[in-house]
């Protein structure tokens, strides 16, 4: 039997808590029980992130106020430090990895040293964010980038900052390093330790004509890393399929309530249906098995009962030549394959045959 793959599945969270702890917590607990194994926040200061008058978008307008502003919105999300670390050890608690994408380099500190996070992932909407880029590189941290929005040449670029990180992170970063750094078989390999790329189609929720899970294949082979799927689609099919494509990360929203305010309520998944897309994707894990086009081993107890052999269509006596109406094929597969019917129109009898007899070589 074929091991199978274990796809990395991300519970996605957010902002989906409202700014409140306790949600949050009950987030966790959600996701735990559904067998995610992590659950992501989001984390950043958002004066770090954002302009105080910069529009909102268009999913967002329709989901919240109006009239506020991105910031202020953000600033409604906001998670201190002390709620960082109250989730973090909820997770531990109930056996799932904490996660947060970081929006600033403050927060991405306070994940990558003060609590010590097994992986960055980065947004994006960050993928030509350099500093934040290098500096999660430099900080030795396995990164899981989000593609949405992007190019082969963007992803490609993004790969150039993160090598250089990676294999010379107290040197000046420049734009020439960056491609060097990238073509480099120092950091080919650094990327290939640690860096997932994630396709996305960064709309919520994402129209189903615009996901383009190919892409998936494309970005494995262009560049020869792990692909994930970040997936912001209505439903569970897409995620699943994407398992199928060659995901080794599935990231999916989730809430415990739809009808809660908020942007990416209405777009994310209840718990129930959260469970129900991580228990298909460990069936879809399983039934991928190998490449190879080989007969299983409980094939090999059905062959023999549903494959033929040559038979006797009617009483055949020694001495007699076979002819195509006194030869068939029937069940089971015992005897000799039908694959080789014409060779033995015109043999010999070498005995007597009973109707329905399996042919003896």
């Amino acid at each position: 039997m074929t091991p199978c793959i274990h796809v990395y599945i991300i519970a996605e969270a957010g902002v989906n808590h409202n700014g409140s702890v306790d949600l949050a917590k009950a987030l966790i607990e959600a996701a735990a029980d559904a067998g995610a194994d992590a659950v992501k926040f989001q984390s950043f200061r958002a004066e770090k992130v954002v302009c105080k008058f910069a529009p909102k978008a268009n999913y967002q307008i329709k989901t919240g106020h109006p009239k506020e502003s991105q910031f202020d919105m953000l600033k409604r999300f906001e998670l201190g430090i002390d709620s960082h670390h109250q989730l973090a050890e909820k997770c531990q608690g109930c056996g799932v990895d904490f996660l947060s994408t970081p929006f600033d380099l403050e927060s991405l500190e306070l994940l990558a040293k003060a609590l010590n996070l097994p992986r960055i992932k980065l947004s994006s909407g960050d993928i030509t964010n350099a500093p934040l880029l290098l500096q999660a590189a430099r900080l030795a941290k396995p990164v899981l980038l989000s593609t949405g929005m992007s190019t082969l040449g963007d992803v490609e670029a993004a790969l150039g900052v993160l090598a250089h990180g990676y294999i010379w992170p107290t040197e000046t970063p420049s734009a020439e390093k960056f491609r060097s750094a990238y073509v480099s078989q120092d950091g080919q390999e650094a990327l290939k330790r640690n860096v997932t790329l994630l396709h996305c189609t960064s709309e919520y929720p994402a129209p189903f004509d615009d996901i383009n899970l190919r892409a998936i294949e494309t970005l494995a082979r262009t560049f020869g890393l792990p692909v994930g799927y970040s997936d912001h689609t209505v439903g569970i099919s897409v995620s699943i399929a994407a398992v199928a494509c060659g995901a080794t990360v599935v990231e999916k929203h989730f809430t415990v309530d739809r009808s809660l305010p908020g942007p990416d309520q209405a777009a994310s998944l209840n718990p129930t249906e959260l469970k129900i897309l991580i228990q298909s994707i460990r069936e879809v894990e399983k039934a991928l098995g190998s490449a190879r086009k080989s007969p299983s081993a409980i094939e090999m107890n059905n062959r023999v009962v549903v494959r033929r052999s040559l038979v006797a269509a009617c009483k055949i006596k020694r001495g007699e030549r076979f002819t195509s109406s006194n030869l068939t094929v029937k069940r089971p597969g015992t005897g000799i394959s039908p694959i080789n019917y014409w060779d033995w129109i015109g043999q010999v009898a070498q005995r007597n045959y009973v109707r329905d007899e399996v042919i003896l070589r």
